[in-house]
């Protein structure tokens, strides 16, 4: 019993002795901890993708002042087209020819001075990519024109006939820039706008046949577009334009149906110089 009580003692003696320090177990506990860690990882590139990395910088810099060009040569051809629009509302029974051929020779110094700096801009670069930054300008050159070759003829400028003009602003060696499809009919929708202010101002100068050819004019431009934008999925701006278009439809067909249906009471010019006038002898009207 003695034996068994002194070798227990002995082993427990032992036991204390290989008991581990315990600022050693902090010691090793730390030092595993620091060795799983996580340890911030250092990208080590080579020079191949540096290079790249470089280069397309570079690229998106050039892309973006190229942008800033590009706006701003969009709305230089956007206040100069408007500038046309307005010498055209200036036509009349006696001065259609004077006020045409001016409204052309602006558009035409348009076309030289503004789109040719816009196709200079877009030289050598995926002009898709700037579409939304030289669409405006785009669209109101397309009304512009437009607007212009109406009166002058009574028949619509299409796209072939415009993008044609393009051609010659372009270097041969590279692709010319070309309105595409969208900006043209967005620039048609505006049109429609511009000649129901124009169907207004002759009703109220007695030119009425020109009213009416107007009003066939775009009601037939509003039936054909009714057809094709259903299928323009992606574009909401043409949708909306339609509504407009739409109203500009019904202002022009009320307004000449009111001179037909109410033609005695309509006065087509007021200080008229005929005898059968009902206001003959009131003096001219100062505007």
């Amino acid at each position: 019993m003695l034996y068994a009580v002194a070798t227990l003692q002995k082993h427990c003696l032992s036991l204390m002795a290989t008991k581990p320090n315990p600022s050693r177990i902090t010691h090793l506990a730390g030092a595993r901890w620091e060795s799983v860690a996580k340890k911030p990882r250092m990208m080590t590139t080579d020079a191949s993708l540096t290079d790249a990395f470089t280069k397309y910088a570079e690229y998106l810099n050039n892309l973006n002042e190229k942008r800033e060009k590009v706006v701003k040569a969009s709305r230089d051809i956007t206040m100069n087209s408007k500038k046309v629009i307005f010498q055209v509302h200036r036509i009349g029974k006696h001065n259609k020819d004077e006020v045409l051929e001016k409204a052309e020779k602006d558009l035409q110094a348009v076309r030289d001075q503004h789109v040719s700096r816009l196709v200079k801009e877009l030289n050598g670069t995926d002009f898709w990519k700037l579409r939304r930054a030289y669409s405006p300008g785009v669209q109101e050159y397309v009304e512009a024109a437009t607007f212009c070759k109406f009166c002058r003829a009574g028949t619509l400028l299409n796209l072939d006939e415009m993008n044609a003009t393009f051609l010659q602003l372009s270097d041969p060696s590279i692709e010319p820039l070309q309105i595409n499809i969208l900006d043209y009919l967005l620039g048609l929708a505006d049109l429609t706008g511009e000649l129901m202010r124009l169907a207004i101002s002759r009703i109220s100068d007695g030119e009425l046949d020109f009213a009416d050819k107007i009003c066939r004019f775009v009601r037939d431009v509003h039936r054909e577009l009714t057809l094709v934008v259903p299928a323009m999925d992606d574009s909401h701006d043409m949708k909306t334009k339609m509504e407009t278009m739409l109203q500009s439809v019904m202002k022009i067909e009320n307004a000449c149906f009111s001179v037909h249906v109410r033609g005695s009471e309509y006065i087509p010019l007021i200080g008229s110089n005929d005898p059968s006038f009902p206001l003959m002898g009131v003096p001219d009207m100062e505007l």
